[in-house]
């Protein structure tokens, strides 16, 4: 079976309620090439508007301040999945990634690369950042595991406090208990 006709028929299975409608409103083989389906689905459910609008928002993508590389290239992807037809090539997709990435970010992966991210290949650059990616997935595992027993430098500001009101209460009772053993005509005068 030829591959568009094998797209065709799965292509059917994938829609549901309006899409699949639509889909079905053509008379006949008046769809005879996945290409064609292809222009008129993304015509119909992707006009200009919604692609501009598409556009915008992936060439103004930044990274967010509290968000990780991973999730930032998660949700970068997700914005190119968003609008399928951005007609961004892969080198303005990785400029527009790379330029939307906080400094601490930028840096990293420059440092990683052995110089700028930006020389390196569309291959070797994306290959450092899914390693950084995943790495960064890991560290974010690791640090949501909560340990047990705190080490010194783990200490909150709570926790000191504490450790001061339990050190001045010992004192507290150190003296009290100092006191009490002092003969009583030497402080009732």
């Amino acid at each position: 079976m030829h591959a568009d006709a094998i797209r065709l028929s799965l292509f059917s299975f994938s829609l549901s309620g309006e899409a699949k409608r639509w889909l079905h409103s053509f008379k006949g083989n008046s769809l005879k090439s996945w290409d064609k389906v292809v222009e008129k689905f993304l015509k119909k459910y992707f006009p200009e508007s919604k692609t501009a609008e598409g556009k915008a928002v992936i060439s103004s993508f930044h990274q967010f301040p509290d968000e990780s590389l991973s999730e930032a290239l998660e949700r970068f992807r997700g914005l190119l999945q968003k609008t399928p037809t951005h007609d961004f090539s892969e080198p303005r997709q990785l400029s527009i990634f790379i330029d939307g990435l906080r400094p601490q970010s930028k840096q990293l992966l420059d440092a990683s690369a052995g110089g700028k991210i930006k020389t390196k290949t569309l291959d070797e650059a994306m290959d450092l950042i899914e390693s950084m990616a995943a790495s960064d997935i890991a560290i974010l595992r690791d640090r949501a595991h909560i340990p047990t027993k705190k080490s010194l430098l783990e200490l909150t500001s709570l926790d000191a406090l504490l450790a001061q009101n339990k050190l001045l209460s010992k004192q507290l009772e150190t003296l009290t208990e100092t006191l009490s053993k002092l003969p009583t005509h030497l402080y009732s005068a």
